[in-house]
């Protein structure tokens, strides 16, 4: 969608699926992109019906796939309110700290060898975090790699194999019954590696709150979730399998976005070792060389830092689409009609590579965002105005937007000031990009690591 005088087949485009009859609205124009998901936010707040979830016999009680109603309303303000508060993230601290610790060891470990190929330690690290805030215990490294190779494994299989499913279900259930027994296994054997983490954590709560050894943490996701009654359905608990759902759905939200979120920016930061260098000397001046890490406290006291950030997050947003919203109501946006029940995407990369908006968008300019700059005060949520919007806007922004915040900034930090990032020979850095579940570099980044500390 666009204001009137934008061309329409660049900015507003719909696409009518002739097998379902279903309408799909994609919106380039982030004035348009305002006016639908803000002023009229509550319109555009639901979601499209998954045919996966219904083939594969579940139900929508997710934050990501819930209905715009109470039973999301109750779901997200727990995940804000009981995980994602500030007073919460800062109980997981010592938890960044060891993360911190593993990602280093790894890179340096990775670095002896040669150029270190970093997105898989990313992902590691990143899963590591999540799986410890997710059920309140630190698991070892086999542990954390089966969990992580069956969330992996199911996410892919149903973004690239179930969309089938929307065609005639009645039908293609049986054409490609296959695809369901395959998905259903994928399933059972996340329900064998999660259920006996939430079950530890149901007799941690019944004991108290007293830990069962100096791994386990006093808080976590699980803890919040089994603490949740369903009001619409008798003040029911989750069951097993929502609860798995649930953890599923955290672990997934916060390990790609940002394991590819930190590859990018620091694919950007070994391609600007001028940039890099001038992060660094900001992450000096204020952490000296003594102090052992970078602290939640110093990352507020570093602009350069979150200009960077932000800058990655506008040229490279892991999402180049937020998920899909439905339409309530039929809804006037600007001169064009949205018909309820219409599919609109967002075009979330579009947006933030706008040349109208932002100068020479295809460049790496952290300064942009300094006073003075176009970006200056950028404001990410999207309430006043969008410029960019790599975590959504309105009522479904992501929840995760502080936390992710706070970890791009924690681990970029930590990686800078223990290396310097140069290209390798051989191995140049190239922005292709792939689709996967988020989109990623084509060539994953293979930097040369020199440690500028003993």
């Amino acid at each position: 969608m666009a204001s009137p005088s934008a061309p329409k087949d660049k900015f507003f485009e719909k696409i009518i699926n002739p097998y379902l009859a279903e309408l799909s609205i994609f919106v380039a124009d982030r004035r348009l992109a305002h006016a639908a998901l803000v002023e009229r936010g509550a319109a555009l707040a639901d979601r499209p019906t998954l045919a996966s979830v219904r083939i594969m016999g579940e139900n929508d009680n997710t934050i990501t796939r819930a209905s715009y109603g109470p039973v999301w309303r109750l779901l997200r303000r727990n995940l804000v309110s009981e995980t994602l508060h500030p007073s919460r993230v800062r109980l997981f601290a010592p938890a960044r700290s060891w993360v911190r610790r593993v990602l280093l060891d790894k890179l340096r470990d990775e670095s002896s060898s040669g150029g270190a190929a970093v997105v898989e330690t990313f992902q590691y690290a990143m899963f590591c975090l999540l799986v410890l805030m997710c059920f309140g215990e630190l698991l070892d490294e086999p542990a954390v790699r089966a969990i992580a190779a069956a969330q992996r494994d199911q996410l892919l299989y149903i973004t690239g194999k179930m969309a089938v499913f929307a065609f005639f279900p009645s039908l293609t259930k049986h054409l490609f019954r296959d695809r369901l027994r395959t998905a259903h296994a994928m399933r059972r054997r996340q329900k064998e590696l999660l259920v006996p983490l939430i079950n530890a954590r149901r007799e941690y709560k019944s004991s108290g709150g007293e830990p069962r050894k100096e791994t386990t943490f006093e808080h976590s996701y699980v803890d919040t979730l089994l603490d949740i009654k369903l009001p619409e359905e008798g003040d029911r608990p989750l069951t097993d399998n929502e609860l798995v759902i649930l953890c599923s759905e955290f672990l997934n939200a916060g390990t790609d976005t940002t394991s590819t979120g930190l590859q990018w920016i620091m694919a950007e930061l070994v391609k600007n070792p001028a940039i890099q260098e001038k992060l660094y000397e900001e992450i000096k001046a204020t952490t000296g060389d003594d102090q052992e890490e970078v602290s939640g406290d110093d990352i507020h006291k570093m602009p350069y830092l979150k200009a960077v950030v932000l800058e990655g997050l506008r040229k490279h947003p892991p999402g180049h689409f937020v998920l899909p919203h439905k339409a309530a109501e039929d809804m006037e946006i600007g001169d064009y009609l949205i018909p309820k029940g219409a599919t609109v995407n967002f075009m979330v990369a579009e947006m933030g590579r706008d040349e109208r908006e932002w100068e020479k968008p295809l460049e790496f300019s952290p300064d942009r965002f300094l006073p003075g700059g176009a970006g200056e005060g950028v404001d990410v949520t999207g309430n006043r105005e969008i410029k960019m919007m790599p975590f959504g806007v309105g009522r479904r922004i992501c929840a995760g937007l502080g936390i992710a915040m706070l970890h791009l900034e924690y681990f970029v930090a930590s990686m800078v000031r223990e290396f310097e990032w140069q290209e390798v020979a051989g191995e140049e850095v190239d922005f292709a990009e792939k689709n996967e579940f988020t989109v990623v570099m084509k060539k994953p980044l293979r930097p040369r690591l020199v440690p500028r500390r003993s």
